[in-house]
C-alpha cells in the first residue's frame, strides 16, 4: 500500500493523539495481526499529512476533502485496490471517532476507489489453438487419445463451457443433459441457468468425434450414458479434463497454462476477430447480456493493435 508520488507519511511518534489510540484500539481491542497494523497505520499516516497540507483539523475532514486526497492518491499512481484499502482504513477510523462522539459525520461513507480494470480474458492465438488441436497424441491408450482429441475440438470449436462438455450424454433425450446432433452437425446443451442453446459443430470436430465413437465401447460401462467417459467406464469429470488439458498442452510445447475456458475465451476472441458479428458470438456463448460479450471486442481491438504496430509504417517512430 505504497506509492512513490503519494504524499510522505509522518514518523510514528509524529501521528496525531486520535490515530495512535484508534490504532491502539485495532491492536489491544480488536487485536489484529502486526502486518495489517502496519497497513492501517500507513494508512492513517497518509491521511493525517493530507489533512496537514489542506490544512483542515481531521476531525472537521469533509467528504468533499475525502474524494480530493483519493483523487490525488490515483493520480500518484496507487492502485485502485491500495486505494480502496485505505479509504477501508480511513472509514473505519472515522467510525470509531463517532461512536465517541467525536465527529458528525463519516466523511468517507459513500467514497469509493475507482474501478479497477477489468483483467481480459486469456486466450489462445490461432496458431497456438490450432497447435494444441493437431497435436501428435502422446497418449499409449488409442481411445483416451481419440477422447482428448475430441475434447479439444469440441471446446475450442464449439466455445462450451467444461460443465456443458461433460454434461454431453451419447443419445438425445429429455433426461439428457445434452447431446450432438452428428447428422445436423449440431451440438445441443445446457448452458447457466438449464437454458438450452444450440451451436454448429465443425468438421473437424465432427471428424473426432466420429472417431471417439469407435473407441468409447472399449472404456464405457454398458448402462453409462455420457458421451465422455474416463478411465473407470463412468462420466469424465471437469477436473479430469483440466488436468487431461494441462497435459495435452505441455507435450504440445504450448508456453501457457491451458484450461477450459481459456479454449471458450479463444474461440470466442477468434470468431469475433474474423465475423465482427458481436449478437452472433453473443448467442453462440450463451450469454445472457451482451455486456458479457463486450469484453471480447477488446480482445479483439488488442489483436488488431499489435497488427497494426507491427505492420503500418507511421506506427512506431524511427530511432
Amino acid at each position: 500500500m505504497t506509492s512513490p508520488a503519494a504524499p510522505d507519511a509522518p514518523p510514528a511518534a509524529a501521528l496525531a493523539p486520535d490515530i495512535e489510540r484508534h490504532l491502539q484500539h485495532l491492536q489491544v481491542e480488536r487485536r489484529l495481526a502486526e502486518r495489517s497494523l502496519v497497513l492501517y497505520r500507513e494508512a492513517l499516516a497518509r491521511l493525517q499529512a493530507f489533512a496537514e497540507k489542506q490544512p483542515v483539523d481531521l476531525r472537521h475532514a469533509q467528504v468533499f476533502h475525502v474524494r480530493r486526497w483519493a483523487a490525488q492518491l490515483h493520480a500518484g499512481g496507487l492502485a485502485p485496490r491500495s486505494i480502496a484499502l485505505v479509504l477501508s482504513a480511513w472509514r473505519g477510523f472515522y467510525r470509531w471517532l463517532g461512536r465517541d462522539g467525536l465527529v458528525d459525520l463519516n466523511p468517507v461513507e459513500g467514497v469509493r476507489a475507482p474501478k479497477a480494470a477489468v483483467p481480459l480474458p486469456k486466450a489462445l492465438s490461432v496458431d497456438q489453438a490450432v497447435t494444441l488441436a493437431e497435436a501428435p497424441e502422446a497418449e499409449d491408450d488409442p481411445a483416451l487419445a481419440a477422447r482428448d482429441h475430441c475434447v479439444v475440438e469440441l471446446l475450442y470449436g464449439c466455445g462450451l463451457r467444461v460443465g456443458e462438455l461433460v454434461g454431453l450424454d451419447v443419445v438425445a433425450g429429455s433426461d439428457a443433459g445434452g447431446w450432438i446432433d452428428a447428422q445436423d452437425a449440431m451440438a445441443h446443451v445446457f448452458g447457466k441457468g438449464s437454458k438450452r442453446r444450440s451451436v454448429p459443430v465443425g468438421g473437424p470436430a465432427l471428424q473426432a468425434l466420429a472417431a471417439w465413437l469407435s473407441a468409447r465401447p472399449g472404456l464405457a460401462r454398458s448402462d453409462e450414458p455420457a458421451l465422455f467417459v474416463n478411465q473407470r467406464g463412468t462420466r469424465l469429470t471437469a477436473a479430469q479434463v483440466r488436468g487431461r488439458l494441462k497435459r495435452r498442452a505441455l507435450q504440445a510445447g504450448l508456453p501457457t497454462h491451458v484450461h477450459p475456458h481459456m479454449l471458450r475465451h479463444s474461440f470466442a476472441s477468434h470468431l469475433l476477430q474474423s465475423s465482427g458479428d458481436l449478437r452472433a458470438v453473443q448467442e453462440l456463448l450463451g450469454h445472457a447480456n451482451i455486456r458479457t460479450t463486450q469484453v471480447y471486442t477488446k480482445l479483439d481491438f488488442q489483436h488488431l493493435a499489435k497488427v497494426y504496430d507491427a505492420a503500418h509504417p507511421r506506427a512506431k517512430k524511427k530511432s
